[in-house]
């Protein structure tokens, strides 16, 4: 039987083959074409294929499976080529992070680089002390002779330098350029606490630089601007400046030209200051109504604790209004008004507000003119303030008598830290010409 159903199927299959002759042929073709023009490798699982009895395969969906077969090769196709594109698209990618990559390495906290390029462009020869020090906690190089080229060139890395908290550029005659460039370093700078830019002939534009540097600084502690030939024009942009800031803890505008406008425009602004607590105006022209509304200013302060008024032209009504000052104000603990043309008068009002003063330390009163009675006064108001807090009287170069001798043994007694220094006896001068 098994035999006979072979012969049946040999019979049958001519037979097939003869009826629809044409159509087999072409799909004899077709496929013949097809399976010549692939050149992978089939690779359907058993479950896909179907064998005829005579083992050839008879795959009833074959030339949907070649038409599959032949989207999956053009899909194949088309991922290698997007893959091809993504690769060269990464590769660019990849290029990009390595340059990105080289400038981080290149990149330097302390300021190197950007210091040797300023240098080379502002044609200024580079300070060697400078980059060795550019990681320190301090950095100060007095007297180098920066001038404003060498300074420019200095801002330019500490504009991102942290390692540097106090920063000491004394006498290098930067002049306002230069002045310029280290507060426009200052605007962006936040580490930076304390910086010494005295004998440095700013001058009114670099006041200007600096009081706007003051309206956007939140970090500078402590800034020194002595002897930087400031002038009322100075004064007109540093008084805004100082109601602004509130960071600001010590001030030092000595040896400068601050004249009588200057008083009038610190002391509006000393009295809605909040964050001084320390301030130097020694040496300046300051007298008459600047005097005096220098100190309307300073009564109304409640946050200094340290003013130094020394080798100005304060005289009796810078005295008076000092006097009352001391009266309003309850937080002041040292004051030096030595050398400022003030009279035994001046000295009698002033000693009045020492009678309700309960904060005031030290009084540095040396170098005036108020001889004996105006030392006298002053002691005396201590003798009647049970509440006074005074431990240091400096009375340098004025020579008292007998009398205030005596009164120093009896207040002495109140306060017995209280400590007198004066110019010597009048009565010990005539002994020792004798």
């Amino acid at each position: 039987m098994v035999h006979g159903k072979k012969l049946a199927v040999d019979v049958l299959l001519p037979s097939v083959l003869e009826d629809d002759d044409a159509e087999a042929e072409s799909e004899k073709l077709q496929l013949g074409e097809r399976r010549a023009s692939r050149t992978g490798v089939d690779v359907r699982g058993p479950k896909d294929r179907r064998s005829s009895p005579d083992g050839n395969v008879l795959d009833g969906g074959e030339s949907e499976g070649e038409e599959e077969e032949e989207e999956e090769e053009e899909e194949e196709n088309e991922e290698e080529e997007l893959g091809g594109e993504e690769r060269v698209i990464s590769d660019e990618d990849y290029d990009t992070d390595l340059e990105l990559g080289d400038k981080e390495e290149a990149y330097d906290p302390t300021g190197q680089t950007s210091y040797m390029e300023a240098c080379e462009a502002l044609q200024v020869a580079p300070a060697s002390y400078f980059l060795r020090h550019m990681k320190n906690s301090e950095m100060s190089m007095m007297h180098r002779g920066l001038g404003p080229q060498g300074t420019k060139a200095l801002a330019v890395p500490l504009v991102t330098n942290t390692s540097i908290l106090r920063l000491n550029l004394r006498d290098n005659w930067m002049e306002g350029m230069g002045g310029a460039a280290i507060a426009e370093m200052l605007k962006e700078n936040c580490y930076i606490t304390e910086v010494d830019l005295s004998d440095n002939n700013l001058g009114d534009h670099g006041a200007r630089a600096f009081a706007g540097m003051l309206k956007e600084n939140i970090s500078l502690l402590s800034l020194n601007l002595s002897g930087n030939h400031f002038t009322d024009r100075s004064a007109e942009h540093l008084g805004p400046a100082l109601i602004s800031n509130a960071k600001l803890q010590h001030l030092d505008l000595s040896h400068n030209a601050l004249g009588d406008r200057s008083g009038q425009n610190l002391g509006d602004s000393l009295s809605e200051n909040t964050g001084l607590r320390s301030l130097s105006l020694a040496w300046n022209c300051i007298r008459g109504r600047g005097a005096v509304m220098l100190a309307n200013g300073l009564g109304g302060n409640i946050f200094l604790r340290t003013v130094d008024l020394s080798f100005n032209g304060f005289g009796k009504e810078g005295a008076i209004a000092l006097g009352q000052a001391l009266k309003e104000n309850a937080v002041m603990e040292e004051l030096n008004v030595s050398s400022n043309r003030i009279p035994p008068e001046g000295a009698i009002h002033l000693a009045m507000g020492l009678k309700v003063n309960k904060t005031i330390k030290s009084l540095n009163m040396g170098r005036n003119p108020i001889q004996n009675a105006g030392c006298y006064g002053i002691l005396k108001s201590l003798q009647e303030n049970p509440d006074s807090a005074m431990e240091k009287l400096d009375f340098s170069d004025i020579t008292v008598n007998q009398d205030f001798e005596d009164l120093y043994t009896a207040v002495k007694e109140i306060f017995p830290v209280l400590t007198v220094n004066h110019g010597g006896r009048i009565g010990a001068f005539r002994k020792a010409k004798a």
